[in-house]
């Protein structure tokens, strides 16, 4: 089984390689040509020696070998544009591929998660992977290519020096390997580490009034702190791994080298070989011990990528909302009938056990009742933030799931107890409803939300900047912006979730003068505890016990 999986993350690492064939090709083409080029170096070198040695000028040599260093600076400029420019793209087409997928999953998926590790999930790892293919996958084979080179090169010069370091090789590879195995549950364990750092600077810099209030800035300095620690000496554990791979390799190299030195001094004496090919002999020894270093380290990273692999494929294999339907309607009356619904959120007791309603189209129903008694829930169902365990919904006799998603939630305006707008402009939170909505238009839903006076009177009117969740705002601006942003969607099913919990008096009675009309055309799920809000209603029910009973 885990080979299987191990096979799986590699072919899914591969996979983000395709439509970057061309550019990959080109690049390891140009490394290629690079490594031909290194193995040239040493083979000048020895002859510019031997001619010094000799008492010649060699200047013709002496130009060949600059114009070669120059073509190899050259191929290395290209080779970085092709590399990076790629390695930018895959990042860019991978992280819309993990935020598109994060947009399609449930709800539910996201608030059993914290924002941090999937923020983790779609930065980090998308990198981690970017970085392995392009700076360690791709130039294996110019590494390869230098490394066997090298060898051809050494064994012209002395055929059983060449033979003793392919040996040697694979046998230090494979003991590097032995020696870096502990990289990969480290690699991932950092990851995982780093994204619950993340988390707790998200949620601490959203949470930032509340510690303020209740002076926990200390506290969670503390836990950040201890967070931080942990992720350093992770770090710090894999740093000591991998940093000693180079080192141990060119020591090894160098001792080898030096071997070399010492033996071919003897070779020189008794006439067995020129100066220039024991010059050539060290620098192709030298030259072995960069890319056997770097073959070295492929190993490590090659399982962090693995990690990053396998938690983007378990991310990327989540289920998205469940969306077979295909139909929608010409014209939508707004009438909506739960039919022994039954619901309960996983791990808890359910909610409704065969819970029934019915609303007449254009007809304004409010659902009053205690805290957790499901009322929310019943708006999350109309708009299918969850499914239903049993029973069916249905908008003008239509099963909701037969109902494309984006067709149903186009019908329906919410305006959530929680409201949530962006850091952006008052015109364009309120423009979020309809795109390409004039300012016009989007005056007229701030006036019908009862909510242009205290606009007109912001710093930059309607171009006013409100801050990271409109923290700029006081709670009833935010509730009035986001019920402006509903109107001006003109949907025929409008649900209002609290919509003036943050309303003083005096700004509910004149929403509720001017909703009159607003709302009389439409079906309206009104959910509220507020007293005059209930004047807007037809009905008012009770929801208690998982059961819908008029209200006393």
């Amino acid at each position: 089984m885990p080979e299987a999986t191990g096979n799986s993350e590699l072919r899914f690492l591969l996979r983000q390689l395709s439509g970057h064939r061309a550019a990959l090709f080109g690049g390891i083409a140009l490394m290629a040509t690079a490594s031909a080029v290194t193995l040239a170096m040493p083979w000048f070198a020895g002859r510019v020696v031997q001619a010094l040695v000799q008492g010649q000028v060699p200047s013709g040599l002496l130009l060949a070998w600059l114009a070669v260093l120059a073509v190899q600076a050259l191929i290395a400029f290209g080779n970085s544009v092709v590399m990076g420019t790629t390695s930018a793209t895959i990042v860019a087409e991978l992280g819309s591929r993990v935020y598109d997928h994060l947009q399609a999953l449930p709800l539910g998926w996201h608030q059993d998660r914290k924002r941090g590790e999937i923020l983790a999930l779609a930065t980090n790892d998308v990198w981690w992977i970017s970085g392995f293919l392009t700076g360690t996958l791709a130039p294996l084979l110019p590494l390869l290519l230098t490394c066997s080179g090298a060898l051809i090169l050494l064994m012209r010069i002395q055929p059983w020096i060449g033979l003793l370091v392919a040996v040697a090789v694979p046998l230090l590879v494979l003991g590097l390997k032995i020696a870096t195995r502990q990289l990969r549950p480290l690699a991932n364990a950092n990851l995982r580490e780093q994204g619950i750092k993340f988390g707790i600077i998200e949620q601490n810099l959203a949470s930032l009034p509340l510690i303020k209030a209740f002076t926990h800035e200390a506290q969670e300095s503390r836990r950040f702190a201890a967070q931080s620690r942990t992720v350093r000496d992770l770090e710090v554990r894999e740093l000591r791994i991998s940093s000693g791979l180079e080192p141990v390799v060119r020591l090894l190299g160098s001792a080898a080298v030096l071997a070399l030195l010492w033996i071919g001094s003897h070779w020189i004496a008794a006439g067995a070989i020129t100066t220039a090919d024991l010059v050539s002999m060290l620098l192709y020894g030298l030259l072995l011990t960069q890319p056997v270093s770097q073959l070295a380290g492929v190993y490590g990273q090659s399982q962090a990528a693995r990690g990053a692999a396998l938690r983007l494929m378990t991310l990327l294999n989540e289920n998205p909302e469940f969306d077979a339907g295909n139909e929608s309607l010409e014209t939508v009356k707004g009438e909506i009938h739960f039919e022994s619904v039954a619901f309960g959120y996983p791990g808890r007791s359910e909610l409704f056990l065969s819970l029934d309603l019915a609303i007449r189209a254009g007809e304004t129903v409010a659902i009053t009742g205690i805290n957790g008694a499901g009322k929310s829930t019943l708006a999350h169902l109309l708009t299918r933030f969850v499914e239903p365990d049993r029973g069916q919904i249905t908008l003008d006799g239509v099963e909701l799931r037969r109902l494309s998603l984006r067709f149903l939630r186009s019908q329906v305006g919410l305006v959530s107890q929680h409201v949530l707008l962006f850091n952006a402009s008052v015109a364009h939170n309120i423009g979020y409803g309809q795109f390409g909505a004039s300012r016009e238009q989007i005056e007229n839903a701030a006036r019908a939300a009862h909510a242009h006076e205290f606009i007109a009177r912001l710093p930059q009117g309607y171009d006013t900047m409100v801050g990271d969740e409109g923290v700029r705002l006081s709670g009833g601006q935010k509730q009035r912006i986001a019920l402006a942003r509903a109107l001006l969607k003109d949907p025929p099913i409008l649900i209002l979730d609290e919509a003036t919990a943050m309303f003083d008096p005096e700004g509910e009675r004149g929403f509720i003068a001017e909703c009159h009309d607003l709302l009389h055309s439409r079906t309206v799920l009104l959910i509220t505890h507020r007293p005059a809000s209930l004047a807007l209603a037809d009905r008012v029910l009770k929801l208690e016990g998982g059961k819908l009973t008029p209200a006393d």
